[in-house]
């Protein structure tokens, strides 16, 4: 028979609050486009089995994909909504069950602003043309913050009027309430990747000379708007995330600016704080290009594991603020590593959910911190700890013909 060892103490699987919320453990689910909404943005079964399984995977918090709080806002046809009551019902299932297996439920809006009216990833990314208009999938006008900043392939967007700049940001304290409504208990807003709210942060993309652009303040301006009137509409105990491209890691031969830079992330993250917002989701990257993750490989080739830590442990250390690290973090003892060098307070895991369901589950054993199985399912983990407290004769042994 193995012999037992003592559950290990750490902080991956340590609680954490923020507000009136308790995090069972620090793993969050981060979120993953999927493409499968119907035209109306509502969720169906394929939304369900997609992160209902990560319920009992092992994550604290499971998030979803990003939810547009208004149509236009779409990146694809494919994309999930909440700018209607409608949507309520197919989330509200949704989180009933994520609750019912002891998980938090996170909800992320979003508004893909300059990147709308385009492809399904498998079939190009590319701009919705005459073959999908065909099929009943015409192209619609993207909008940004000012006209043309975006990839030359892509429809041109329009840039926002101040009068839509406004109505929009009431729709982000509608989709607040709508989530709130569904149950969810964190709401995360989409500043990054080059998307609507991004492209007003970036110098490289806003090239306004209104109040919503021109100096920090002035391209801040519709974000802290938005963190207001999320305050008003979200409840006072429940958190508020925002993710930000901490920096565009992109110098613009037109402006010549360096891009949002980690100091502009600084002033944000202290300003978004001071309107009620609870933590910063760290990203980086994706102006101006198809997503974060091509915009990063451009300039460093080949990813490495945690690359956007610093970033989280940057704004932690200047801010205050707490923030969660993502980005390349394939395990737990990496992910527990960050959490003990005081690098970030929540660790996200996206693909790696997708490569490995049971990921959270797998990080305790890899800790230690769930010897008994006791972190599994009931149903799962009683035949799971007695096949290896009998042990399976030769389970280290190369198979037959093997080297």
């Amino acid at each position: 028979m193995n012999e037992k060892s003592p559950a290990r103490q750490t902080l991956l699987f340590s609680p954490f609050r923020l507000r009136d919320v308790i995090f069972p453990n620090r793993i969050v689910v981060a979120p993953m486009q999927m493409y499968k909404a119907r035209p109306d943005g509502m969720a169906n079964d394929w939304h369900f089995q997609h992160l209902a399984k990560y319920a009992v995977g092992g994550a604290g918090t499971v998030m979803t994909e990003g939810l547009i709080v208004d149509p236009v806002g779409r990146n694809t046809y494919g994309d999930l909504g909440i700018w209607s009551d409608d949507h309520i019902p197919g989330q509200k299932r949704l989180v009933d069950f994520l609750h019912a297996q002891g998980v938090l439920a996170a909800a992320q809006l979003h508004h893909a602003g300059p990147k709308s009216a385009r492809q399904r990833p498998w079939e190009g990314l590319g701009p919705l043309g005459e073959r999908e208009a065909a099929r009943g999938e015409p192209a619609w006008q993207p909008v940004s913050s000012c006209e043309g900043k975006t990839l030359d392939h892509w429809h041109r967007p329009r840039g926002l009027t101040v009068a839509e700049i406004n109505t929009l940001v009431r729709a982000y304290g509608a989709a607040a309430r709508r989530a709130d409504a569904a149950g969810f208990d964190v709401i995360d807003i989409h500043a990054a990747h080059g998307y609507l709210l991004h492209s007003f942060l970036s110098p490289v993309a806003n090239l306004r000379q209104d109040e919503y652009g021109g100096d920090r303040q002035g391209r801040m301006r519709i974000v802290l708007e938005i963190a207001e009137e999320l305050r008003r509409n979200w409840p006072a105990g429940k958190p508020i995330f925002f993710r930000i491209s901490c920096v565009d890691w992109r110098k613009d031969l037109d402006t010549r600016s360096d891009g949002w830079t980690i100091e502009d992330s600084f002033v944000l993250a202290r300003a978004l704080h001071e309107r009620g917002v609870d933590l910063i989701d760290c990203s980086s990257g994706g102006i101006r290009a198809e997503n974060s993750l091509m915009d990063y490989a451009k300039r460093r080739r080949k990813l490495t594991r945690g690359f956007q830590v610093p970033h989280a442990e940057a704004i932690r250390r200047e801010t205050g603020v707490p923030t969660m690290a993502v980005g390349v973090i394939l395990d737990g003892p990496q992910a527990e590593a960050i959490l003990q060098a005081g690098q970030a307070d929540l660790i996200a895991v996206a693909r790696e959910f997708l490569m490995d369901p049971h990921w959270g589950l797998h990080a305790a054993q890899a800790l230690g911190a769930d010897p008994d199985w006791n972190l599994w399912p009931p149903s799962y983990g009683w035949w799971l700890e007695l096949r290896e407290r009998i042990g399976i004769e030769g389970a280290h042994e190369a198979p037959a013909g093997g080297q």
